[in-house]
């Protein structure tokens, strides 16, 4: 049964794919709106979550399906005791295709290998983060047309931030990208991203601590958030929590044309007088998450003969 777990579980030509199939929904929506009647999406979130629940909540009810969830790990089995693959195999005999997000890195594939539906991982700890990686994709090739030649600024949580590492690996299959790595110590990249996807693949890539200095070179400029879950230490989180602020005054340096993302949600990275700048893509990038979680399981749904 074919399950997306890791943004490496789809080809180049599939991404492509998912997005010429999520510029076909933008431009023909009504085509879609029945394609999934009868089917169910399960949402299975032991984390919590506002845009991604709702993106994959929305996307199977506008491609005419339905929705059936829990409304949080501790009112599930899961606060009993019940194993990760236990609840794959039952929640497989509720629905069609499972989205699930949890905290503990391996869970999904865990789920993967149990459920006998298709499986999507809707993020596992600092892992992987792979939907919000086809929102990016997507709203890079919007914004950009390409996703060749281009100098990708990463900047914040890079350590825990597995939206980082899923964008990383997505990109290092395209030609000319640049990876410039904007981090404290303590929140670098981690080595295994850097020697498995990084250096094997011989992708350039430079590591700073100062934003200011990159930012003039920059055609994408990714903010994440430091996030106060992935922390053990209170005491380390408020001294790294505030690293990097993005202002007007730090974008006078800045191209004309560069895209400026955030996987969201936003505490202070970004300051809000930057929304109305015509580079802040944010907001794109959860409506873009809508239409490439429709494309997915509709990719999913058809492989796995229930379309």
């Amino acid at each position: 049964m074919r399950s997306v777990i890791d943004i490496l579980d789809l080809s180049v030509e599939e991404l492509e794919g998912l997005i010429q199939t999520s510029l076909d929904i933008i431009q023909r929506p009504a085509e879609y709106s029945e394609l999934c009647r009868g089917k169910k999406l399960a949402t299975l979130f032991f984390e919590p979550s506002t845009r991604t629940r709702m993106s994959f909540e929305a996307a199977m009810y506008e491609l005419g399906g339905n929705v059936i969830s829990m409304s949080s790990a501790a009112s599930s089995s899961a606060a009993k005791g019940e194993s990760v693959a236990d609840t794959a195999r039952v929640v497989s005999c509720y629905a069609d295709i499972i989205a699930i997000r949890h905290p503990k890195e391996g869970a999904a594939l865990v789920a993967s290998e149990n459920a006998t539906v298709p499986v999507i991982n809707a993020g596992d700890g600092g892992h992987c983060h792979p939907t919000q990686t086809l929102a990016d994709l997507l709203t890079i090739y919007r914004e950009k047309g390409s996703f060749e030649d281009l100098t990708v600024g990463l900047c914040g949580d890079l350590k825990f931030g597995r939206t980082v590492h899923s964008l990383i690996n997505a990109l290092s299959r395209y030609s000319g990208v640049k990876f410039v790595l904007i981090s404290p110590e303590e929140l670098k990249v981690p080595s295994y991203v850097k020697r498995d996807v990084l250096k094997q693949k011989g992708i350039p890539y430079v590591q700073t601590t100062s934003l200011e200095d990159a930012i003039p070179e920059l055609d994408i400029l990714y903010m994440t958030r430091v996030q106060r879950e992935r922390f053990f230490n209170e005491e380390d989180y408020l001294r790294l929590k505030d690293s990097y602020i993005l202002t007007p005054d730090k974008l006078r340096g800045a191209k004309e044309d560069m895209s400026i993302l955030h996987p969201l949600p936003r505490v202070n990275e970004i300051s809000v007088a930057i929304d109305k700048d015509p580079r802040a893509c944010y907001f794109k990038q959860v409506l873009n998450g809508k239409y490439m979680r429709m494309a997915l399981m509709r990719l999913l749904l058809k492989e796995a003969g229930t379309l």
